[in-house]
């Protein structure tokens, strides 16, 4: 609706642009037109909040062409879909990152995953836009390894008017109406919103960017309590005593006080190295190594986003290449012979250096290793019925993982040890 009032915001510019953003991104539609528009004076630009609210300056739409309004739609809904809030607050609190300089680093990190395939075809790549070449990054990476790139400093002070909201970085902005404000959308309803615009992504394959592709894959399976479950068997078992833990002359111990003469070495906490064994015998089927991908994705946020610290072994009866995770979809998962997962413990701990857990993902037709491994052990266990154990052998039933390991069935909502 257009209106006279000096400075007001013009609601027909605005709807104009979101009309004309579902037009060139119709898989985006559900979520351009779930957002509820809030006029302020107190954004820069515009920006949202986790509720599913976009706060909008009218000042910013009156000089903004309708072309390129369209891309700041989709950059902000963008934001929102990928959770780029929730997982803001999660990096910040396994890396201890507090402050609102954080929480900026965060936004630009978060506007690299974004903008590096969000503009073309139809959409105006504003001037200004942050992109992975601005900080002379690679394309094509998420906002957590982003975070790891860069610092602030002074070749980044262009950049501190960047403000895309708490639903960008978590961080609550004065100007937010808060979860008991009107029209912000419940989390049921924000996940109906997510789960329908990855429905239309996967229904249209070969016509969206790989990075939107990339996350209808993992949002397309929604969260579910054994994954959760599985994440916290491994961060538990990254952080037990003697986990990620070496001795270091670097930092003296509080010790060698007592004790003159004589320098001890201190106790320093360094990142978990995490080794998965995937089972690819041929009891475990495509859609469930395709399921130990997205696993293993979850598996490196469980222990900080840290990627270089997790590696993937793929093992039906004998080990194969141990392979470092850079992206969970390049790894080759060879096999379709009988199972022994023993084999791929050996592989693993033959490592250096050595990993600190091994996260084991099976159906459970395996022996496994007669000793406890000297590390920290998950099991993911796929599931499966007695029927389908042995066609051949109707007496045969799997051995239980050992006492040692602890245990998630995956697919359900239980964990055991």
């Amino acid at each position: 609706m257009k209106t006279d009032v000096p400075g007001a915001l013009d609601l027909d510019k605005l709807f104009a642009a979101r009309l004309h953003a579902a037009r060139v991104r119709p898989y985006l539609a559900t979520a351009l037109f779930a957002l509820h528009t809030v006029e302020s004076r107190r954004v820069p630009t515009m920006a949202v909040d986790r509720h599913w609210r976009c706060y909008v300056s009218p000042a910013f739409v009156d000089r903004t062409p309708v072309e390129e309004l369209a891309g700041v739609w989709v950059h902000e809904v963008s934001h929102l879909l990928r959770d780029h809030h929730g997982r803001s607050d999660r990096v910040a609190k396994e890396r201890g990152l507090t402050g609102p300089g954080e929480r900026l680093r965060m936004n630009i990190a978060a506007d690299c995953e974004i903008n590096d395939d969000v503009f073309g075809e139809g959409l105006v790549r504003p001037e200004d836009v942050v992109e992975p070449a601005t900080l002379m990054l690679p394309e094509g990476q998420l906002m957590e390894d982003y975070l790891r790139q860069f610092r602030l400093g002074p070749r980044m002070q262009h950049l501190a008017w960047l403000d895309c909201g708490s639903g960008a970085d978590g961080l609550e902005r004065e100007w937010d109406l808060g979860p008991d404000g009107a029209h912000g959308l419940s989390e049921q309803e924000r996940d109906a919103v997510r789960f329908r615009v990855a429905q239309g992504i996967t229904g249209r394959p070969g016509s969206v960017s790989k990075g939107w592709q990339r996350w209808a894959d993992e949002a397309f399976h929604p969260p579910q309590p054994w994954r959760e479950l599985l994440g916290a068997a491994v961060r538990s078992a990254a952080s037990g005593p003697g986990a990620g833990e070496d001795y270091t002359y670097g930092l003296p111990s509080r010790r060698s006080a007592g004790m003159p003469g004589v320098v001890l070495p201190s106790l320093r906490r360094r990142p978990p190295r995490v080794s998965v064994v995937i089972d690819t015998s041929g009891s475990v089927s495509d859609a469930e190594l395709g399921s130990a991908l997205l696993e293993v994705a979850a598996i490196s946020r469980a222990v900080g986003g840290r990627r270089d610290l997790v590696t993937v072994l793929p093992c039906d009866s004998s080990a194969r290449v141990v392979r470092p995770l850079c992206r969970a979809e390049g790894i080759p998962l060879v096999g379709g012979g009988g199972t022994d997962l023993r084999a791929g413990f050996t592989r693993a701990l033959r490592a250096r250096p050595r990993p600190d857990v091994i996260v084991a993902l099976t159906d459970g037709q395996t022996p496994w290793p007669g000793t406890r491994p000297p590390c920290r052990t998950v099991v993911g266990l796929f599931p499966r019925s007695a029927a389908s154990w042995n066609e051949d052998d109707p007496d045969y039933v799997p051995d239980s993982p050992p006492a040692w390991a602890r245990v998630v069935d995956i697919g359900q909502a239980t964990a055991t040890r």
